[in-house]
Order: structure tokens, then sequence, then C-alpha cells
């Protein structure tokens, strides 16, 4: 028996060893072979191992030589791992701390990077995502940031993609105003909804959803019986857009909201929990292609 414990006293140490020798092994790495591993895990695609590797480089080595583009890794790795907002104060820090760095623009570009795709993570990749009904919030943002690198650093090799992504930003803008103004018609609020649909035709013209917006403007005045608002909107709409689907095939709109109580009496009955109406939307987005 006492062999035994004697044995098992014997491996235990030898694991403790073992294990304070690999701890001491890690904690004694170099700064560059902190950097070569956090290298190594980028390129197998470990971000989480790559994080950690390259934060232990900016505690233990501040001012070493790897120490400036450990900081513009760290904020490409933790964008790969899905930490966004880590990502975005990254990227915040380093402007700070070296605003006159050759590759300052980089760390501008990938926080509208690591803002434009927030919100967005596995499960968004595999299912279905509407991401123009989501709060606007990141994608203003995101927006401003390309935005400050194009005023910046205008030549910057991060300008054409960035231009692009405030491209499609817009029509998402756009298109998330539009998606607004389709839940004041519901809500029965027509004049929010025309001020929705005007805020697109001023801030957002060349955005696919202009044509939508025009409509929901046409018919929201229309509800509010303001006539002469109405026709200016169907004017533009029809000069601009005549193939839109709110039109039919003469250029007369086609009403799809009624002030009229269309309700079925079992919605009635019920005040309004079952057989609800299906209420209509404005979006033509189906419809791009046609014109």
């Amino acid at each position: 028996m006492k062999k035994v414990l004697t044995l098992v006293a014997l491996a235990a140490a030898l694991m403790l060893a073992g294990c304070s020798s690999t701890e001491d092994t890690k904690e004694n790495r170099t700064e560059q072979q902190l950097y070569n591993e956090a290298q190594r895990y980028i390129k197998d695609e470990d971000f989480g191992q790559a994080v950690k590797n390259l934060q232990m480089i900016e505690s233990r080595f501040p001012f070493g030589p790897y120490a400036e583009q450990a900081q513009l890794e760290l904020i490409y790795a933790q964008y790969r791992n899905y930490q966004h907002e880590a990502a975005v104060a990254s990227a915040e820090r380093f402007v700070r701390l070296h605003p006159q760095h050759p590759n300052v623009d980089y760390a501008y570009y990938m926080k509208g990077l690591a803002n434009y795709t927030q919100g967005t993570g596995v499960f968004e990749r595999f299912l279905p995502t509407d991401m123009t009904e989501r709060d606007p919030g990141k994608a203003l943002q995101s927006f401003d940031d390309f935005r400050q690198l194009l005023l910046r650093y205008p030549d910057s090799v991060y300008g054409p993609d960035a231009r692009a992504r405030m491209i499609f930003l817009r029509s998402r803008l756009a298109r998330y105003e539009i998606n607004v103004a389709n839940y004041y018609f519901r809500r029965k609020a027509y004049l929010a909804a025309a001020n929705r649909g005007r805020y697109v035709i001023e801030n957002y013209p060349q955005t696919e959803a202009a044509g939508d917006a025009l409509a929901v403007m046409t018919q929201a005045y229309k509800l509010l019986k303001m006539d002469d608002l109405a026709n200016d909107s169907l004017t533009v709409l029809r000069n601009n857009y005549p193939q839109h689907p709110s039109l039919d095939s003469s250029g007369n709109f086609i009403d799809k909201f009624s002030l009229a109580d269309d309700r079925s009496w079992v919605n009635k009955l019920s005040f309004g929990l079952f057989d609800a109406p299906e209420p209509p939307t404005f979006d033509n987005r189906a419809d791009y292609l046609r014109y």
C-alpha cells in the first residue's frame, strides 16, 4: 500500500513539474516567438489563439519592435473571431496612439468593416436575415467610418472597397426607412409614413428604394387628402420609374391602403385577435431587374 501511495505521489509531482515547466516556457517566450506563433495561428484561421498571442505581445512588450504591427493585426484577428466590438475598440485605440503611422488608414478601414458586419455572426451566415430590418445605428456608424477614411486618406488602397460598401450601406439605410414607413401605414400614421418617404428622396435619391419612397409619399398624401402633394409625387414616380409596380399600364397609381374599414366580421368580433388582414407594403426589391 505504501508503495502504491509513493508511486501516486511521484506521478503527481511529475505532472505538476511538467505543467510548471510548460507554463514557464510560455511565459518565457520572446516577442518574436509570440509574434511568429500569432502568424501561424492566423494562417491556420485559429483567430482565438492569435488574439491571445497578440494581446500578450501588447501587454508584455508595449515598446518592442513588433508592438505596433501586433496592434494592427489584433484588429484583424478580433474581427475574424467575430469580436466586432473589440475590433472597433482596438482600431480606435490604434488611431489615438499612432495618428501618424503609415498604415493608420488600415485601422480606419477595419473600424468601418467591424461596424459594417456587427450584428452578424455564425447564425446569420446560414439563416436568411433581412438586415434592412435591423437597427441602423451600426450601419450609420460604419458609413461615417468609411467617410472619414476617404476624407483623410483619399488615395488609400482601401478606398475603392470603402466606396463600394458605402453605396451598399446607403441602399440598406434607405430600405430601412421604407420598412419604417410601411410600419407607419399599418399604424395609420400616414403623415409619419410620408415623412419617411421624403427623407429617402432627400438623403438617398440614387438608391433603389427611391421608387418605393415616391410611392409611399403618393399613397400617404392621398390618404391625407393632400391632393397637390400626392400628384407631385406621382408625377415624379411616373417620370423616373414608369414600370414601378405601384403603377398600372396607364400610369395610374394603384392604391394599396384604404381609409375604409375592410376587416372581416371575425376580426371585428374578436377585437383584432383573429383573421387580421395582411397589411400591404411597398417593397419592389423583387422587381428591380424588370427596369
